[in-house]
Protein backbone atom coordinates (compact mmCIF):
# COMPACT_ATOMS: atom_id res chain seq x y z
CA UNK A 1 0.00 0.00 0.00
CA UNK A 2 1.57 3.23 -1.17
CA UNK A 3 2.01 6.81 0.86
CA UNK A 4 -1.63 8.04 -0.41
CA UNK A 5 -3.04 5.22 0.26
CA UNK A 6 -1.82 5.01 4.05
CA UNK A 7 -2.56 8.57 4.77
CA UNK A 8 -6.20 8.00 3.01
CA UNK A 9 -6.61 5.71 6.02
CA UNK A 10 -5.09 7.66 8.70
CA UNK A 11 -7.82 10.28 8.03
CA UNK A 12 -10.71 7.66 7.86
CA UNK A 13 -9.20 6.00 11.27
CA UNK A 14 -9.12 9.24 12.76
CA UNK A 15 -12.71 9.95 11.94
CA UNK A 16 -13.43 7.14 13.32
CA UNK A 17 -12.40 7.70 16.20
CA UNK A 18 -13.79 11.15 16.94
CA UNK A 19 -17.33 9.88 16.73
CA UNK A 20 -16.60 7.50 19.37
CA UNK A 21 -17.49 8.52 23.27
CA UNK A 22 -14.71 10.74 24.16
CA UNK A 23 -11.59 9.76 26.26
CA UNK A 24 -10.87 11.91 29.42
CA UNK A 25 -7.39 9.49 29.87
CA UNK A 26 -4.78 11.88 28.59
CA UNK A 27 -2.43 9.28 28.38
CA UNK A 28 -4.48 6.86 25.88
CA UNK A 29 -5.59 9.95 23.86
CA UNK A 30 -5.09 10.79 20.19
CA UNK A 31 -1.69 12.09 20.28
CA UNK A 32 -0.77 8.36 22.23
CA UNK A 33 -2.15 6.72 19.10
CA UNK A 34 -0.13 9.20 16.85
CA UNK A 35 2.63 8.61 18.65
CA UNK A 36 2.20 4.74 18.53
CA UNK A 37 2.21 5.01 15.10
CA UNK A 38 5.07 7.13 14.42
CA UNK A 39 7.01 3.60 16.70
CA UNK A 40 5.35 1.43 14.27
CA UNK A 41 6.66 3.54 10.95
CA UNK A 42 9.78 2.69 12.67
CA UNK A 43 10.05 -0.53 13.03
CA UNK A 44 7.89 -0.79 9.25
CA UNK A 45 11.44 0.37 7.71
CA UNK A 46 13.10 -2.50 9.01
CA UNK A 47 10.46 -5.11 8.28
CA UNK A 48 8.86 -3.79 5.11
CA UNK A 49 7.43 -7.20 4.60
CA UNK A 50 4.64 -6.33 7.02
CA UNK A 51 0.97 -4.98 6.26
CA UNK A 52 1.10 -1.53 6.82
CA UNK A 53 -2.45 -0.92 6.93
CA UNK A 54 -3.58 -3.46 9.77
CA UNK A 55 0.00 -2.14 11.27
CA UNK A 56 -1.91 1.58 11.26
CA UNK A 57 -5.11 0.30 11.81
CA UNK A 58 -3.97 -1.40 15.36
CA UNK A 59 -2.24 1.59 16.12
CA UNK A 60 -4.88 3.44 15.95
CA UNK A 61 -7.72 1.36 17.33
CA UNK A 62 -5.76 -0.80 20.33
CA UNK A 63 -7.33 1.34 22.36
CA UNK A 64 -10.77 1.78 21.50
CA UNK A 65 -11.45 0.19 24.73
CA UNK A 66 -9.68 1.34 27.19
CA UNK A 67 -9.97 0.63 31.04
CA UNK A 68 -8.64 1.94 34.10
CA UNK A 69 -4.89 0.01 35.48
CA UNK A 70 -6.85 -0.73 38.37
CA UNK A 71 -10.15 -2.26 36.83
CA UNK A 72 -11.01 -5.46 37.56
CA UNK A 73 -11.78 -6.31 33.45
CA UNK A 74 -8.29 -4.94 32.05
CA UNK A 75 -7.19 -7.92 31.48
CA UNK A 76 -10.54 -8.07 28.82
CA UNK A 77 -10.18 -4.36 27.32
CA UNK A 78 -8.28 -5.36 24.27
CA UNK A 79 -10.23 -8.31 23.62
CA UNK A 80 -13.44 -6.13 24.09
CA UNK A 81 -11.56 -3.46 21.37
CA UNK A 82 -10.71 -6.20 19.04
CA UNK A 83 -14.52 -6.50 18.61
CA UNK A 84 -15.39 -3.19 18.45
CA UNK A 85 -13.07 -2.27 15.69
CA UNK A 86 -14.00 -5.36 13.53
CA UNK A 87 -17.26 -3.72 14.28
CA UNK A 88 -16.49 -0.87 13.28
CA UNK A 89 -14.77 -1.52 10.13
CA UNK A 90 -17.30 -4.01 8.67
CA UNK A 91 -19.48 -1.07 7.86
CA UNK A 92 -16.55 0.62 5.90
CA UNK A 93 -14.93 -0.58 3.34
CA UNK A 94 -11.42 -1.34 5.14
CA UNK A 95 -10.46 -4.84 3.23
CA UNK A 96 -12.44 -7.84 4.79
CA UNK A 97 -9.54 -10.30 4.72
CA UNK A 98 -7.53 -8.06 6.89
CA UNK A 99 -9.59 -8.21 9.68
CA UNK A 100 -8.39 -11.12 11.30
CA UNK A 101 -4.92 -10.00 11.43
CA UNK A 102 -5.79 -6.59 12.90
CA UNK A 103 -8.22 -8.24 15.49
CA UNK A 104 -5.27 -10.03 16.38
CA UNK A 105 -2.95 -7.43 16.48
CA UNK A 106 -4.89 -5.33 18.94
CA UNK A 107 -6.08 -8.44 20.86
CA UNK A 108 -2.16 -9.18 21.61
CA UNK A 109 -0.83 -5.17 21.75
CA UNK A 110 -2.35 -5.75 25.44
CA UNK A 111 0.27 -6.03 28.37
CA UNK A 112 -2.10 -7.24 30.91
CA UNK A 113 -4.00 -10.02 28.23
CA UNK A 114 -0.63 -11.51 28.09
CA UNK A 115 -2.08 -12.91 24.46
CA UNK A 116 1.65 -14.29 22.58
CA UNK A 117 1.48 -12.24 19.26
CA UNK A 118 1.78 -14.43 16.23
CA UNK A 119 1.59 -12.42 12.98
CA UNK A 120 4.25 -9.64 12.58
CA UNK A 121 2.18 -7.17 12.70
CA UNK A 122 0.71 -7.78 16.12
CA UNK A 123 4.46 -7.66 17.11
CA UNK A 124 4.87 -4.56 15.48
CA UNK A 125 1.86 -2.75 17.25
CA UNK A 126 2.56 -4.74 20.93
CA UNK A 127 6.44 -3.08 20.70
CA UNK A 128 4.96 0.31 19.03
CA UNK A 129 2.61 0.67 21.83
CA UNK A 130 5.20 -0.40 24.61
CA UNK A 131 7.28 1.84 23.23
CA UNK A 132 5.23 5.04 24.57
CA UNK A 133 5.79 3.53 28.36
CA UNK A 134 9.42 4.70 27.93
CA UNK A 135 11.75 7.71 27.60
CA UNK A 136 10.29 10.84 28.49
CA UNK A 137 7.11 10.94 27.00
CA UNK A 138 6.59 7.52 29.16
CA UNK A 139 7.91 8.90 32.20
CA UNK A 140 5.05 12.01 32.02
CA UNK A 141 2.58 9.05 30.92
CA UNK A 142 3.50 7.25 34.45
CA UNK A 143 3.62 9.84 36.73
CA UNK A 144 -0.21 11.42 35.25
CA UNK A 145 -1.24 7.84 35.41
CA UNK A 146 -0.18 7.19 38.65
CA UNK A 147 -1.60 10.73 40.11
CA UNK A 148 -4.85 9.46 38.87
CA UNK A 149 -4.97 6.77 40.56
CA UNK A 150 -3.79 8.46 43.62
CA UNK A 151 -0.57 6.93 43.77
CA UNK A 152 2.41 9.01 45.65
CA UNK A 153 5.23 10.28 43.60
CA UNK A 154 7.69 8.15 45.58
CA UNK A 155 8.73 6.38 49.06
CA UNK A 156 9.48 9.11 51.52
CA UNK A 157 12.87 7.37 53.11
CA UNK A 158 13.50 4.46 50.47
CA UNK A 159 12.52 6.21 47.03
CA UNK A 160 15.20 3.54 45.19
CA UNK A 161 13.46 0.22 47.33
CA UNK A 162 16.96 -0.97 48.71
CA UNK A 163 15.32 -2.01 52.34
CA UNK A 164 11.83 -2.85 51.00
CA UNK A 165 9.85 -4.35 48.35
CA UNK A 166 8.81 -2.16 45.10
CA UNK A 167 5.02 -1.21 45.03
CA UNK A 168 4.40 0.65 42.10
CA UNK A 169 0.54 1.14 43.53
CA UNK A 170 1.64 2.90 46.38
CA UNK A 171 4.62 4.84 44.70
CA UNK A 172 4.62 5.95 41.58
CA UNK A 173 8.67 5.72 40.58
CA UNK A 174 8.42 2.09 42.06
CA UNK A 175 6.85 1.49 38.57
CA UNK A 176 10.13 1.78 36.50
CA UNK A 177 11.73 -1.06 38.09
CA UNK A 178 8.78 -3.38 38.62
CA UNK A 179 7.50 -3.17 34.94
CA UNK A 180 8.85 -0.67 32.47
CA UNK A 181 12.95 -1.62 33.02
CA UNK A 182 11.56 -5.09 32.02
CA UNK A 183 9.97 -4.09 28.52
CA UNK A 184 13.22 -4.17 26.57
CA UNK A 185 13.53 -8.23 27.35
CA UNK A 186 10.31 -8.85 26.49
CA UNK A 187 10.02 -7.02 23.22
CA UNK A 188 8.93 -8.81 19.67
CA UNK A 189 11.09 -7.05 17.39
CA UNK A 190 15.23 -6.56 17.63
CA UNK A 191 14.58 -3.05 16.19
CA UNK A 192 12.24 -2.07 18.83
CA UNK A 193 15.01 -3.80 21.76
CA UNK A 194 16.77 -1.40 20.57
CA UNK A 195 14.97 1.14 20.95
CA UNK A 196 13.39 0.42 24.37
CA UNK A 197 16.88 -0.43 25.91
CA UNK A 198 17.84 3.31 24.76
CA UNK A 199 14.62 4.66 26.81
CA UNK A 200 15.01 2.46 29.25
CA UNK A 201 18.57 3.52 29.67
CA UNK A 202 17.48 7.55 29.88
CA UNK A 203 14.63 6.18 32.57
CA UNK A 204 16.97 4.70 35.02
CA UNK A 205 19.23 8.14 34.30
CA UNK A 206 16.24 10.47 35.41
CA UNK A 207 15.55 7.59 38.55
CA UNK A 208 19.15 8.37 40.02
CA UNK A 209 19.00 12.15 39.68
CA UNK A 210 15.28 12.04 40.91
CA UNK A 211 16.40 10.08 44.13
CA UNK A 212 19.38 12.35 44.83
CA UNK A 213 17.24 15.22 44.68
CA UNK A 214 14.22 13.82 46.87
CA UNK A 215 16.53 12.63 49.61
CA UNK A 216 18.83 15.82 49.52
CA UNK A 217 16.58 17.12 52.06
Amino acid sequence: MNTQELQHWQQQLIELLERQPACDDGAHDLSHLNRVWASARQLLVHYPQADALVVMAGCYLHDLVNLPKNHPDRHLASRQAAQLARRLLSATDFPADRLDNLAHAIEAHSFSAAIPPQTLEARIVQDADRMDALGAIGLARMFYTAGRMGSGLAHPLDPLGLARDLDDRAWSLDHIEVKLAKLPAMMQTEAGRVLAEQRVAWLRQFRDTFCQEWLAG
